[in-house]
Protein backbone atom coordinates (compact mmCIF):
# COMPACT_ATOMS: atom_id res chain seq x y z
CA UNK A 1 0.00 0.00 0.00
CA UNK A 2 1.27 3.47 -0.87
CA UNK A 3 2.09 5.59 2.19
CA UNK A 4 0.61 8.80 0.86
CA UNK A 5 -2.37 9.53 -1.31
CA UNK A 6 -2.34 12.47 -3.73
CA UNK A 7 -5.34 14.70 -3.28
CA UNK A 8 -7.02 16.16 -6.32
CA UNK A 9 -9.52 18.92 -5.65
CA UNK A 10 -12.84 18.70 -7.48
CA UNK A 11 -12.33 22.21 -8.78
CA UNK A 12 -9.16 24.17 -9.33
CA UNK A 13 -8.76 26.80 -6.61
CA UNK A 14 -8.02 30.43 -7.39
CA UNK A 15 -4.62 30.84 -9.03
CA UNK A 16 -4.18 27.22 -10.07
CA UNK A 17 -3.97 26.64 -13.79
CA UNK A 18 -4.56 23.45 -15.76
CA UNK A 19 -1.00 23.77 -17.07
CA UNK A 20 0.50 23.82 -13.57
CA UNK A 21 -1.59 20.82 -12.51
CA UNK A 22 -0.51 18.87 -15.60
CA UNK A 23 3.14 19.76 -15.02
CA UNK A 24 3.03 18.57 -11.40
CA UNK A 25 1.23 15.36 -12.41
CA UNK A 26 3.88 14.38 -14.99
CA UNK A 27 6.27 12.90 -12.39
CA UNK A 28 5.23 10.39 -9.77
CA UNK A 29 5.16 11.65 -6.18
CA UNK A 30 7.96 9.23 -5.29
CA UNK A 31 10.19 10.56 -8.10
CA UNK A 32 9.45 14.14 -7.16
CA UNK A 33 10.16 13.50 -3.47
CA UNK A 34 13.40 11.69 -4.31
CA UNK A 35 14.53 14.64 -6.41
CA UNK A 36 13.66 17.09 -3.62
CA UNK A 37 15.49 15.01 -1.01
CA UNK A 38 18.60 14.95 -3.23
CA UNK A 39 18.51 18.65 -4.07
CA UNK A 40 18.01 19.68 -0.43
CA UNK A 41 20.40 17.12 1.04
CA UNK A 42 17.55 15.72 3.13
CA UNK A 43 17.27 12.19 4.41
CA UNK A 44 14.38 10.27 2.83
CA UNK A 45 11.49 9.63 5.16
CA UNK A 46 8.66 7.12 5.10
CA UNK A 47 5.38 8.99 5.11
CA UNK A 48 2.93 7.42 7.54
CA UNK A 49 -0.28 9.14 8.52
CA UNK A 50 -0.89 9.13 12.27
CA UNK A 51 -3.44 10.49 14.69
CA UNK A 52 -0.67 12.60 16.26
CA UNK A 53 0.25 14.03 12.85
CA UNK A 54 -3.37 14.85 12.18
CA UNK A 55 -3.66 16.72 15.49
CA UNK A 56 -0.43 18.63 14.85
CA UNK A 57 -1.75 19.43 11.39
CA UNK A 58 -4.90 20.93 12.88
CA UNK A 59 -2.84 22.96 15.37
CA UNK A 60 -0.63 24.35 12.59
CA UNK A 61 -3.71 25.33 10.62
CA UNK A 62 -5.02 27.24 13.65
CA UNK A 63 -1.62 28.86 14.12
CA UNK A 64 -1.62 30.01 10.50
CA UNK A 65 -4.99 31.67 11.06
CA UNK A 66 -3.63 33.49 14.12
CA UNK A 67 -0.57 34.85 12.29
CA UNK A 68 -2.50 35.96 9.19
CA UNK A 69 -1.41 39.56 8.53
CA UNK A 70 -3.95 42.25 7.79
CA UNK A 71 -3.71 44.30 4.61
CA UNK A 72 -2.79 47.50 6.48
CA UNK A 73 1.02 47.51 6.74
CA UNK A 74 0.93 50.43 9.18
CA UNK A 75 -1.09 48.30 11.61
CA UNK A 76 1.80 45.83 11.75
CA UNK A 77 4.63 48.36 11.64
CA UNK A 78 5.35 48.33 7.90
CA UNK A 79 5.64 45.93 4.98
CA UNK A 80 8.63 44.00 6.42
CA UNK A 81 6.46 43.02 9.41
CA UNK A 82 3.66 42.00 7.04
CA UNK A 83 6.18 39.81 5.18
CA UNK A 84 7.45 38.29 8.43
CA UNK A 85 3.89 37.44 9.53
CA UNK A 86 3.16 36.18 6.01
CA UNK A 87 6.17 33.85 6.20
CA UNK A 88 4.99 32.40 9.49
CA UNK A 89 1.44 32.07 8.17
CA UNK A 90 2.49 30.34 4.94
CA UNK A 91 4.89 28.01 6.72
CA UNK A 92 2.31 26.99 9.31
CA UNK A 93 -0.33 26.46 6.60
CA UNK A 94 1.97 24.36 4.43
CA UNK A 95 3.30 22.36 7.36
CA UNK A 96 -0.32 21.58 8.21
CA UNK A 97 -0.47 19.63 4.95
CA UNK A 98 2.99 18.06 5.43
CA UNK A 99 2.11 16.77 8.89
CA UNK A 100 -1.27 15.57 7.64
CA UNK A 101 0.29 13.38 4.93
CA UNK A 102 2.82 11.86 7.31
CA UNK A 103 5.98 13.95 7.44
CA UNK A 104 7.37 13.79 10.98
CA UNK A 105 7.51 17.17 12.73
CA UNK A 106 11.18 16.81 13.66
CA UNK A 107 12.07 15.95 10.03
CA UNK A 108 10.31 19.13 8.87
CA UNK A 109 12.20 21.19 11.46
CA UNK A 110 15.55 19.78 10.28
CA UNK A 111 14.98 19.74 6.52
CA UNK A 112 12.40 22.43 5.79
CA UNK A 113 12.92 24.91 8.61
CA UNK A 114 12.11 28.51 7.65
CA UNK A 115 12.14 27.81 3.89
CA UNK A 116 8.61 28.54 2.68
CA UNK A 117 9.50 27.70 -0.94
CA UNK A 118 10.84 24.32 0.14
CA UNK A 119 7.71 23.67 2.17
CA UNK A 120 5.56 24.46 -0.88
CA UNK A 121 7.64 22.10 -3.03
CA UNK A 122 7.31 19.21 -0.56
CA UNK A 123 3.58 19.91 -0.21
CA UNK A 124 3.04 19.85 -3.97
CA UNK A 125 5.10 16.65 -4.27
CA UNK A 126 2.70 14.97 -1.84
CA UNK A 127 -0.63 15.84 -3.40
CA UNK A 128 -1.19 19.43 -2.30
CA UNK A 129 -1.74 20.39 -5.95
CA UNK A 130 -1.29 24.15 -5.68
CA UNK A 131 0.43 25.60 -8.73
CA UNK A 132 -0.28 29.31 -8.21
CA UNK A 133 2.65 31.24 -9.69
CA UNK A 134 2.17 34.23 -7.38
CA UNK A 135 2.17 31.97 -4.32
CA UNK A 136 5.40 30.33 -5.52
CA UNK A 137 6.94 33.77 -6.13
CA UNK A 138 5.88 35.00 -2.68
CA UNK A 139 7.29 31.81 -1.12
CA UNK A 140 10.68 32.62 -2.67
CA UNK A 141 10.53 36.22 -1.42
CA UNK A 142 9.68 34.98 2.09
CA UNK A 143 12.38 32.28 2.25
CA UNK A 144 13.81 32.06 4.78
CA UNK A 145 11.15 34.04 6.59
CA UNK A 146 13.37 34.94 9.56
CA UNK A 147 15.11 37.46 7.27
CA UNK A 148 12.04 39.69 7.67
CA UNK A 149 12.14 39.89 11.49
CA UNK A 150 13.23 43.12 13.14
CA UNK A 151 16.54 41.76 14.45
CA UNK A 152 17.62 40.56 11.01
CA UNK A 153 16.52 43.82 9.39
CA UNK A 154 18.50 45.78 12.01
CA UNK A 155 21.69 43.85 11.18
CA UNK A 156 21.23 43.49 7.40
CA UNK A 157 19.92 45.47 4.44
CA UNK A 158 16.23 45.03 3.72
CA UNK A 159 15.69 42.07 1.37
CA UNK A 160 13.82 42.41 -1.92
CA UNK A 161 10.08 42.41 -1.24
CA UNK A 162 9.27 41.28 -4.78
CA UNK A 163 7.08 44.34 -5.29
CA UNK A 164 4.23 42.77 -3.32
CA UNK A 165 1.73 45.00 -1.56
CA UNK A 166 0.20 44.10 1.78
CA UNK A 167 -3.18 43.60 0.09
CA UNK A 168 -1.69 41.23 -2.53
CA UNK A 169 -0.01 39.23 0.22
CA UNK A 170 -3.26 38.99 2.14
CA UNK A 171 -5.17 37.72 -0.93
CA UNK A 172 -2.47 35.13 -1.71
CA UNK A 173 -2.52 33.87 1.88
CA UNK A 174 -6.32 33.75 2.03
CA UNK A 175 -6.35 31.63 -1.14
CA UNK A 176 -3.60 29.41 0.24
CA UNK A 177 -5.51 28.91 3.49
CA UNK A 178 -8.69 28.06 1.57
CA UNK A 179 -6.74 25.40 -0.29
CA UNK A 180 -5.26 24.04 2.96
CA UNK A 181 -8.76 23.70 4.40
CA UNK A 182 -9.89 21.91 1.25
CA UNK A 183 -6.95 19.48 1.09
CA UNK A 184 -6.63 18.71 4.80
CA UNK A 185 -10.32 18.77 5.58
CA UNK A 186 -9.75 21.11 8.53
CA UNK A 187 -12.54 23.63 8.96
CA UNK A 188 -11.72 27.31 9.35
CA UNK A 189 -11.95 28.58 12.93
CA UNK A 190 -15.06 30.49 13.80
CA UNK A 191 -14.31 34.21 13.65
Amino acid sequence: MDNFAPVTPPRAPAGVTARSLARSASASPTQTLAALWRSHGAEPVLLVRTREGRELSRERCRGAEEFMPCCDPDALGGLPNVLYSAGITAQLALSSHLLDVGFPDDWCARHVGYQVGRSLAYANATGFGYGCAETARLAQVLSPYWKWNKRSLFDNPCPDDGGFTAREIEVILLNLMEHVYHVTGHAPSAA
